[in-house]
């Protein structure tokens, strides 16, 4: 009896002192604007938006908006703009490089419809 009694008095204090540490794990929701073409740049992009901390990631099209949920301790939204950048898309935070939007294929072709090479 007095180990069981003892058991629930360890669980109740890690609670305590674990409480804390969870609520301190943010859970962030933004919406960046990212330029893209079909349905090749969407599954790019994506990819290339799951960087750590980032739990879910879906671009759409039509509206040229990725919405991210992420964890704050773990990234922030411009790091995310940067990994998308450096996947060759444009978007309103960072823009990508030259040589990144280079090895794009033909078909995703956003900037005027012209690719650099």
């Amino acid at each position: 009896m007095k180990t069981h009694f003892q058991n629930i008095i360890v669980i109740i204090l890690f609670l305590c002192f674990a409480a804390p540490v969870w609520s301190q794990q943010k859970i962030a929701t933004d919406t960046l604007s990212v330029t893209g073409v079909c349905e090749m740049c969407k599954k790019r992009i994506e990819n290339a938006a799951f960087i750590k901390g980032v739990k879910w990631a879906e671009w759409d099209v039509n509206n040229q908006q990725l919405v991210v949920i992420y964890k704050t301790k773990k990234t922030d939204l411009d790091e995310i703009a940067s990994a998308v950048a450096h996947s060759g898309h444009d978007n309103g935070i960072s823009k990508a490089p030259d040589e990144a939007y280079a090895k794009l294929p033909d078909c995703c072709a956003y900037r005027d419809g012209v690719k650099v090479h």
